[in-house]
């Protein structure tokens, strides 16, 4: 009886399980919909299990969550509530979970140690995290230990034991000398899995003191290093070989448990000369492939990965040529749970059925455990909906109370996973989630997907409806999707609409409208063909598409499948690709590709190019002409046309160009009717009614085309009516009280038939009035009279012929004819923005007085006159143009204290409306122009007269003028700026008090109340004397300049250049030139050009202890030059240069230097190997080992050295040798490349103290704490 009740129960189950799948919601993500739903909590972000802390910087322990409402957090520690409100060091992080625990101000991370456990709970259940074991890390001293020195023979095999001090996490060992090298490692030697150094046989160059053993504790970011240890190798003659022997493991077997996931490392060292090979073999089976690497010289076995399937026997082999050992390493595989399947979050509606699955599997098989809300299920409140069935929890007839989270836990003696997973019970009326009137657009013949997102609890029904009333969408053309989504597989033009879902459930009904349009998919009507063209000719392919008028084409030419050579030989066309020059390399295919935003075609064709004839017997020409046409099949729109080609003359025929005579419209035109490739000699042409054919073809190879060839028969088609109407229809009038229709008409064979005419047909628009029609000859105008003056018409021009109308034509909107505009614009108004621009204003016209098409405004301004020169002078009008219907603009370039005036006129096609009354504006002042002259007249010893004359453009009304001027040396420097201020109604002035023969500049300008406008300037001289006025009537007034003059030449000479200076008096602008020679020398004179108006030049290139005679003149003075100067340049140098490589004192000094190094080396030698006593510290005495603390990041000295024993601080800034500066590029292999990336230090013992992660110190250590508290480590094995 239990047993059937057991088997009910599992079908029940499977059931239950099946009808979840079937019902359960699936929450969409959208945002706004996850913001108003209820929700319990979720943890989204925690601390690892097992979190290991620098006990100097502050714990974060993370613990986010996320539900609706926003849930609340609270915590345990070691099982039992942590109340952070009571510690002043525990702060929680707001609207968060995370904890902050500080432990730089004051705290013990050693306080702190323990399990914690986070918990988010709000009104729909509580969310737990994982057990988070919090450890501080430490990093304790070595053990003092007496090291005694290694004495072994040659050959032996020796172990160097490292034994680091126990950390957490466990330190990385590395081996090192006294010049923090690494040591070299190589079959022989090499570091084993614990640290050890392992010799498998010594030789005599491992002799040495200073093999050290290093620990590098990340956490606390400091590297110790353990005593020196010295080994001596002596030799005995002969040297014994030996057979291998295992240094480790020892034994012939031993056994290595290791997790699944995790790496397992296998580690066989073997003694032995000659040095033992090790080979590894996995007994009854195969190393596992790609997941097998060996390292340390094949002496580790390393795979990742792990599985059970990895467990066996594993067997190292040691050899030499002397024999072998091995051992066997039974290997077991255990694994902590990991998941089959983990519980998921199930939302439910009142009433439903589901199930929560948790399935984990591990080594040995984990215990599963529910709890509810965070406690375990046996003891939570009960809920009549659930029922707990191992590893499954089944719910029936769910309400909204039933809403909780559970968590499923897989635990081990090797670990344990925990997850959390809610049940959600909500009731929810529908919603949709596809925004209003989404419009999709597909091309014809292709599957269109209409989307309905919705959501609502219970899940609703959801139909579709074709336009607003049509019936309930059904049958094999529509796939309904269980998203909502409707596919109509082969959407087609009748498929264009509107489409209407509704969704519904038992909370009320909601529907959202969406919108289909289905488009004409895109062709490529002429595709590009195969060319052959000789190299350096021209070649074109064509790619002419067909596409829906509402999707705009983009055309794209690829080469070989990539884009087009940068090159300008290629011209890309709007429907061809030309290539110009052709050569070698432009073989290839060629692809058009067009792209819409719905769709994509392409077509490619193969350019092969032709090279040169190889021999000039083979003559290239253009083929003969084809012969020997035919015509058969003749129907009504078509006709089938052969040919025989004529001969190819050595270069193949290309293509075939068909083209065709009208003999009943146009006799004797030929017309291109099509091509066809060159192996094709037939082609179905297609035919217009009512045009009496002749067909003629042309043959084209790479050279050219040939001659036409003789016409076809003539072949007559039948009548029929118009197949097109007449295209560019406009309507515009001429007149105001007419309206001009106008059109292109068909071609003669567009006629289709005899009789060809026109109706022409209008109506006044936005009037219920009937179509006014007319049938007309053949012409391309007709004259509608007796139109009001523009207003709108619809218009239509059919096309008809004797046997009937073309179809129904397209409508244009004309206007009748446009008349002047009636009104003027009102309300002109100037603002004026400055002296030279104003903004005018103005209202628009009413549009029904302006009579035509809105053009836009011209504005008409003028100046009255000036406001400051009363004068009259021609009017001139400047006229700016408004485009469009604006309000307002610019008026640029006005004369600043001006009276202007202005109108504004409408303007449409016809021509300008009346004139709006003259607005009169005036603008402001402005700064004037400069004067319009200054002279400067009646130079004496001490004076100079000014005359000047008032600017020609004032601006306003001059207040004053202002006059400024400094004297000028020889050397053209500036004096002191002197500045006078001279009524506006001056025009002259006598400057007195200057110095005599001196240059002055003056700067001149004019002024208004507005400012200062441009200066003038010039420049003059007082005489040197007396003698040097002029009589009036022979100087006219006027300063005269100083006699020229060139005077103090002097020279700097080097041994092969002089530099050569000189003063100059006389007119300004003078362009020098320096001659040159030897002296004593008959030679000419040798001339350099003088850049400039300088005063000095280098003459470069001389020779070294040569005179140099050298005289500077002005040129355009004829025969003006300074008097000559004569220099010598300096003896070469050479002879003076001295080695000082070479000199007594120089090598005495080095040798000295060489010396006292080497004693300073030796010296340091001896030190160390007493064991180091230093004056860093007088107790240091009696301590030898070094004890390391964090190096300080700011400064690079050493932190705070301490003792095991006595803990007292030491004085900061122990010496660091500079030679023992660790750098990266001094080796590729040194302590640098452990220290991660940051130079280290060390102590003169040897000692290292290294911060090399970044992070800054916050407080020393608290030396060797021995006596810690132990770890919680059960707690991450387990987690309840």
């Amino acid at each position: 009886m239990m047993k059937k009740k057991s088997v009910s129960a599992r079908k029940a189950s499977l059931v239950l399980f099946l009808c979840q799948m079937i019902s359960a919601l699936d929450v969409p993500l959208d945002s706004k919909l996850l913001e108003e739903l209820s929700q319990p909590p979720t943890i989204t972000q925690q601390s690892p299990k097992d979190y290991i802390v620098d006990p100097r910087e502050n714990i974060v322990i993370q613990c986010e969550a996320k539900g609706k409402p926003p849930p609340s957090f609270s915590w345990t520690r070691n099982g039992t509530h942590f109340d952070i409100d009571k510690d002043a060091q525990v702060t929680m992080k707001p609207n968060s979970g995370t904890l902050v625990i500080n432990i730089m101000n004051g705290g013990k991370a050693e306080a702190y140690e323990g399990v914690y456990q986070c918990t988010a709970r709000n009104e729909r259940g509580a969310a737990i995290s994982n057990n988070i074991v919090i450890r501080p890390s430490r990093s304790p001293l070595w053990t003092k230990e007496k090291l005694e020195p290694n004495h072994v023979r040659e050959g032996d095999s020796l172990v160097l034991h490292c034994r680091p001090p126990v950390g957490l996490p466990p330190p990385i060992i590395f081996w090192m000398d006294n010049a923090f090298q690494r040591l070299p490692q190589s079959e022989r030697v090499s570091q084993g899995l614990n640290g050890d150094l392992y010799f498998s046989n010594v030789q005599p160059e491992d002799t040495r003191e200073d093999y050290i053993c290093y620990a590098r504790f990340n956490h606390t970011q400091t590297i110790q290093q353990k005593q020196p240890i010295s080994v001596k190798v002596f030799s005995t003659k002969p040297v014994t070989e030996r057979q291998p022997v295992l240094l480790t493991p020892t034994g012939s077997t031993s056994t290595k448990v290791e997790l699944r996931g995790n790496v397992l490392l296998l580690e066989c060292i073997a003694a032995g000369l000659p040095t033992p090979v090790i080979r590894w073999i996995k007994e009854g089976g195969e190393l596992p492939a790609n997941r097998t690497f060996f390292e340390n010289f094949k002496k580790t076995l390393k795979i990742i990965d792990v599985s059970e399937a990895d467990s066996g026997n594993y067997k190292c082999i040691a050899r030499n040529r002397l024999g072998s050992a091995h051992h066997v390493i039974s290997v077991t595989v255990k694994a902590a749970p990991y998941w089959i399947t983990a519980p998921r979050n199930l939302v439910l509606s009142p009433g439903e059925d589901g199930t929560l699955i948790c399935r984990a599997n591990g080594n040995p098989k984990p215990n599963i455990s529910w709890l509810a809300n965070g406690v375990p299920i046996a003891i939570a409140p009960e809920d009549p909906s659930r029922k707990v069935d191992g590893d499954t929890i089944i719910f029936s007839h769910v309400q909204e109370r039933s809403s909780s989270v559970y968590q499923c836990n897989a635990s081990n003696e090797y670990g344990y996973l925990l997850a959390n997973a809610f049940v959600n019970v909500l009731a929810e009326p529908p919603r949709i989630l596809t925004p209003a009137n989404k419009l999709y657009q597909v091309i014809a013949d292709s599957p269109a997907l209409l989307d309905c997102a919705y959501f609502g609890s219970p899940k609703p029904e959801i139909e579709w409806f074709k336009g607003v009333k049509g019936s309930i969408l059904r049958g094999n053309e529509y796939v309904f999707h269980d998203n909502g989504t409707l596919e109509i597989p082969v959407a087609q033009k009748d498929s264009t609409g509107t489409y209407t879902c509704v969704a519904r459930n038992e909370l009320g009904k909601i529907q959202n409208e969406v919108h289909l349009e289905v488009k004409d998919p895109t062709m490529i009507i002429k595709q590009p063909e195969y060319k052959v063209i000789q190299r350096y000719g021209q070649v074109s392919f064509e790619c002419v598409i067909k596409h829906d008028s509402t999707l705009l084409p983009t055309i794209i030419w690829l080469k070989d499948n990539d884009e087009l050579p940068d090159d300008e030989r290629f011209l890309v066309g709007k429907d061809n690709l030309t290539i110009m020059n052709v050569t070698d390399k432009d073989d290839g295919t060629y692809t058009c590709i067009v792209n819409t935003t719905l769709d994509s075609v392409s077509a490619s064709a193969v350019l092969t190019v032709v090279a040169a004839p190889p021999t000039p017997a083979i003559i290239y020409a253009r083929p003969n002409p084809p012969f020997d046409l035919e015509l058969t099949g003749q129907l009504e729109r078509s006709v089938e046309l052969s040919w025989i080609p004529g001969d190819e003359n050595n270069s193949p025929i290309t293509n075939f160009v068909i083209e065709y005579e009208d003999g009943l419209h146009e006799p004797g035109v030929w017309h291109y009717q099509t091509e066809v490739p060159g192996t094709q000699t037939t082609v179905q042409l297609k035919l217009s009614p009512y045009v009496n054919y002749s067909f003629r073809v042309i043959a084209v190879n790479e050279i050219g085309r040939s001659q036409p060839s003789e016409p076809s028969e003539q072949y007559l088609t039948k009548s029929a009516n118009p197949d097109e109407n007449p295209s560019n229809v406009q309507g515009i009038g001429s007149e105001p009280d007419n309206l001009v229709i106008t059109w292109e008409s068909l071609k003669g064979f567009q006629s289709n038939g005899p009789g060809l005419q026109y109706k022409v047909s209008w109506r006044q628009k936005d009037v219920d009035d009937e179509w006014t029609s007319v049938i007309v000859a053949n012409v391309s105008k007709y004259i509608v009279s007796g139109t009001p003056t523009f207003v709108p018409y619809e218009i239509k021009v059919q096309a008809l012929n004797d046997l009937g109308y073309a179809p129904e034509p397209s409508e244009v909107i004309g206007h009748s004819g446009e008349d002047l505009p009636m009104v003027a614009p009102g309300n002109v108004q100037v603002h004026v923005i400055n002296s030279t621009l104003a903004k005018v204003h103005w209202d628009t016209v009413p549009l029904k007085t302006v009579r035509g098409h809105l053009q836009g405004y011209k504005v008409y301004y003028w100046k009255v006159q000036s406001l400051s020169i009363r004068s009259r002078r021609h009017v001139e009008k400047k006229i700016l143009t408004f485009r469009g219907n604006k309000t307002f603009g610019m008026l640029p370039g006005l004369e600043p204290y001006s009276s202007y005036k202005l109108n504004v006129r409408v303007v449409n096609g016809k021509g300008e409306g009346p004139a709006s009354p003259d607005k009169v504006f005036k603008t402001p002042e402005g700064v004037p122009s400069s004067p319009s002259f200054l002279r400067i007249t009646n130079p004496t010893l001490d004076s100079l007269t000014l005359e000047w004359g008032s600017p020609t453009h004032p601006n306003g009304v001059l207040t004053s003028y202002i006059l400024k001027f400094q004297p000028i040396n020889n050397t053209h420097e500036l004096g002191p700026l002197v500045e006078i201020r001279i009524p506006a109604n001056e025009s002259s002035l006598i400057l007195k008090n200057l110095n005599y023969s001196t240059r002055y500049k003056f700067y001149f300008n004019a002024q208004t109340s507005v400012g200062s406008g441009s200066q003038i300037t010039e420049e003059a001289i007082t005489i040197m004397d007396e003698a040097g006025i002029l009589h009036p009537a022979v100087g006219a007034g006027k300063v005269q300049p100083l006699y020229p003059r060139i005077r103090n030449v002097t020279t700097a000479a080097a041994e092969t250049y002089a530099n050569i200076s000189w003063e100059y008096e006389g007119p300004d602008h003078a362009n020098f030139y320096v001659e040159y020679g030897v002296a004593g020398s008959k030679e000419d004179w040798k001339k350099e050009i003088v850049n400039g108006s300088r005063s000095f030049f280098v003459l470069k290139g001389l020779t070294p202890g040569t005179a140099y005679k050298v005289r500077v003149g002005a040129e355009g003075l004829s025969g003006f030059r300074s008097s000559e100067d004569v220099f010598e340049t300096g003896p070469a140098m050479a002879s003076r240069q001295v080695d000082i490589a070479t000199q007594g004192w120089f090598i005495g000094l080095m040798c000295a230097v060489a010396l006292l190094i080497l004693i300073l080396l030796i010296v340091c030698f001896i030190r160390r190997n007493k064991g180091g006593k230093y004056p860093v510290k007088e107790k240091e005495d009696a301590h030898a080992d070094p004890e390391i603390q964090p190096m300080k990041e700011d400064d690079g000295t050493f932190g705070e050295y301490s003792d095991a024993e006595d803990h007292k601080p030491l004085k900061k800034g122990s010496r660091t040798p500079s030679d023992r500066t660790v750098k990266k590029e001094d080796s590729d292999d040194s302590l640098v490349d452990y220290g991660e990336g940051v130079n280290g230090q060390f102590n003169e013992d040897g000692s290292f103290i290294g911060q090399y992660s970044g992070k800054k110190e916050k407080e020393p250590a608290e030396g060797n704490e021995s006596s810690e508290a132990p770890s919680p480590v059960n707690a991450m094995n387990s987690f309840v």
